[in-house]
């Protein structure tokens, strides 16, 4: 059965998905790459890089995947809409290689790209989307990839079946929260940690 996953989702001490102040040069807004720098240092991402408990999370994250659910947050800096010509930060050939459907209400027709990826736009409920995103799965498992609030919609609706939560020893103090209006949440999931000498926190969030 096709599963609903999160993975490598990248939170501070005190819950931040990301900064305060997102634009276009400033993708996670003041918090920069500090949520991200523990994946950059793996051997995943660069040579020479560490192995241990942060590379072998990290390469977990495009294993089962046949589609990805993101916010429009995710896709592009504020007002990503108002430029015709935005194809999302990755370049030409992005890493989702699956279909990918953007959560946005400012719907746009499907943009293909390199190497397997498309962008569909839609401005659908969660449990509509990941009706969508499973049937285009062709039965393997739909990543939610974020940002926060997406996570925290689908979290709310009972819909993600696992999660992988980074908990990186910095403290924001503003931004997105992960976990507002989210009490109790621990009673729908056997919950494990794995420690890093990087400092992260590895959260596994199973549903019971």
């Amino acid at each position: 059965m096709s599963l609903a996953r999160v993975h490598n989702f990248s939170v501070s001490l005190d819950g931040f998905g990301t900064g305060e102040g997102i634009s276009r040069d400033a993708y996670f807004g003041h918090a920069g790459e500090r949520l991200h720098e523990w994946m950059f240092a793996t051997a995943w991402a660069v040579e020479g890089g560490g192995g241990g408990v942060d590379d072998a999370f990290v390469r977990r994250h495009d294993q089962g995947f046949g589609a990805e659910i993101m916010g429009a947050g995710k896709f592009g800096f504020p007002g990503w809409h108002e430029d015709p010509d935005w194809r999302g930060a990755w370049g030409p050939n992005p890493p989702f290689h699956s279909p990918v459907f953007v959560l946005t209400h400012h719907v746009r027709p499907p943009i293909e790209m390199e190497g397997g990826t498309t962008f569909h736009f839609t401005d659908a409920a969660p449990a509509e989307a990941l009706a969508t995103a499973k049937d285009a799965a062709g039965g393997e498992d739909v990543r939610i990839g974020g940002g926060a609030t997406v996570i925290r919609e689908f979290l709310a609706a009972g819909l993600i079946d696992y999660m992988h939560v980074a908990v990186v020893p910095i403290v924001l103090g503003r931004g997105v929260r992960l976990w507002d209006g989210l009490e109790a949440l621990e009673r729908d999931f056997t919950i494990e940690a794995t420690s890093s000498p990087s400092g992260v926190t590895h959260l596994t969030f199973t549903r019971a």
